[in-house]
């Protein structure tokens, strides 16, 4: 019997590297991609369904036909400051769409794997342990940790993974992330300016997929803190993709988060502490240099 994974969101950048991480199992795992649009990940050795989860009555006749055992919620509307202008379609994809995932997670008795995110906490700290009050600063954070508290409430059986900018590549991408943004610049000799005083720990696509993984096989439930293992300024974390990909840091230009004027208010210092997650899920993250030396062979 193949253990059967829905996956949302399996466009994005986390759901391609999900789907090709599990399809490595193919005797195990039974894979089905929701997402908007046509199947954008290459692949069609799994089922994919053009659905908009925010429909209600679609998601539930889909899902009880399926009868997943997993599943993983990697849609999210997560462009902060979109959120912030757009609060309603941000609401129905964070929130209304967790609801109704969770309600059918109850009634087939599916385990759901949900990704959150460090923006539920207010920065002021950083190195938070998944016991930490949350205190969003955003709309985006709000809406994130609305979904977490829906899902705590609940009966089913579950997993939050809150992780921290996550960068990598995949067969077609509809958004950037942090690494290839900055490579890219650089590569086309652009001067760039970013952010000195925003402090993160950048999670590599493939260090979350691994997690999300661990998660099914252990059975894992409760909430996992999921990144490098390394805080840096966002600042410092170009300058380490510059030096990686041996490009000219003199374009990088610093500025304060102040000067910016974004839309949504940004926490100042997050990061995460491991220990649970080394613990529970046996997954020892490393620090950002070393993931990008991964990322950088992927790329040859």
């Amino acid at each position: 019997m193949h253990i059967k994974i829905v996956i949302t969101g399996s466009n994005g950048l986390l759901g391609q590297n999900l789907i090709a991480l599990f399809l490595k199992e193919k005797k195990k795992y039974k894979i089905f991609g929701f997402s908007r649009g046509g199947n954008r990940s290459g692949r069609i050795d799994f089922e994919y369904f053009d659905i908009d989860i925010t429909n209600k009555k679609i998601l539930k006749e889909e899902l009880l036909r399926i009868q997943p055992d997993f599943i993983v919620n990697t849609a999210a509307m997560t462009n902060v400051d979109a959120c912030e202008n757009d609060k309603e379609k941000c609401y129905d994809l964070n929130v209304s769409a967790v609801q109704y995932l969770t309600a059918i997670c109850l009634e087939v008795k599916a385990h759901l794997i949900h990704l959150s995110t460090d923006f539920i906490f207010d920065g002021k700290k950083g190195n938070y342990t998944e016991d930490d009050a949350p205190n969003p600063l955003s709309y985006y954070g709000e809406t994130k940790l609305l979904s977490e508290q829906l899902i705590q409430k609940s009966t089913i059986d579950f997993t939050i993974l809150r992780t921290i900018l996550v960068y990598g590549l995949v067969h077609e991408m509809s958004r950037s992330n942090i690494v290839l943004w900055v490579k890219e610049s650089l590569e086309n000799q652009k001067e760039i300016t970013i952010v000195d005083d925003q402090y993160r720990a950048p999670t590599y696509v493939e260090d979350l997929a691994m997690a999300c993984k661990l998660s099914i096989d252990k059975k894992a439930t409760g909430i996992y803190n999921i990144s490098s293992s390394q805080l840096l300024s966002v600042y410092e974390i170009a300058q380490e993709i510059a030096n990686t990909f041996q490009l000219n840091k003199n374009l990088i230009k610093s500025i304060s988060t102040s000067a910016l004027n974004q839309a949504a208010p940004r926490p100042p210092k997050t990061g995460f502490n491991l220990a649970k997650t080394n613990r529970i899920l046996g997954f020892y993250p490393k620090t950002f240099k070393e993931d990008l030396q991964r990322f950088k062979l992927k790329l040859m």
